[in-house]
């Protein structure tokens, strides 16, 4: 059996943040504003893992209302994920992924970004993929006020 998933995210763009992607700092004078560490690439991979399993979303599993989830690593929340993924019998064939981003850019950082998000979700990086668009000046990414990111993800079960 396969399913495929789909996972989105937006968050603001303020000062006194870091902005985090696939569980990469990247330099920059803002970051992602969040009830979590922010980091709107693995939120979109969450949401995306867990459509594809059928198992909730992300909001179900860290409601972020509960303050325990407060300032929480985004990558320890995929990987909660993952064990339940894994221990329903699903596996990730591959993800493909796209972030929505004005400023910095965001191509000097891809290959780290792929490694990272291969090792939190303890796959090959070659099934993993992050393209970067802008905003075309357009807002809220092209005025450098949000970052957005959307996932694709296909799981295979036996």
């Amino acid at each position: 059996m396969i399913r495929v998933g789909l996972g989105y995210d937006i968050h603001r763009l303020i000062p006194g943040r870091r902005l985090l992607l696939g569980g990469v700092e990247l330099p920059f004078e803002k970051g992602e504003d969040g009830h979590s560490d922010g980091d709107v690439l693995f939120h979109a991979i969450t949401d995306a893992v867990l459509g594809a399993s059928g198992l909730g979303d992300i909001g179900s599993f860290f409601p972020p209302e509960d303050m325990k989830w407060k300032d929480a690593d985004s990558a320890a929340l995929l990987e909660t994920v993952m064990e339940k993924v894994r221990a329903a019998g699903w596996k990730v064939e591959n993800l493909d992924c796209v972030v929505k981003l004005e400023k910095p850019k965001f191509i000097p950082y891809r290959e780290q970004v792929i490694q990272s998000i291969a090792r939190t979700l303890q796959v090959a990086p070659d099934q993993v993929f992050v393209k970067a668009k802008t905003g075309e000046k357009l807002p809220p990414v092209g005025t450098g006020d949000a970052v957005e990111a959307t996932a694709v993800c296909l799981l295979s079960k036996d």
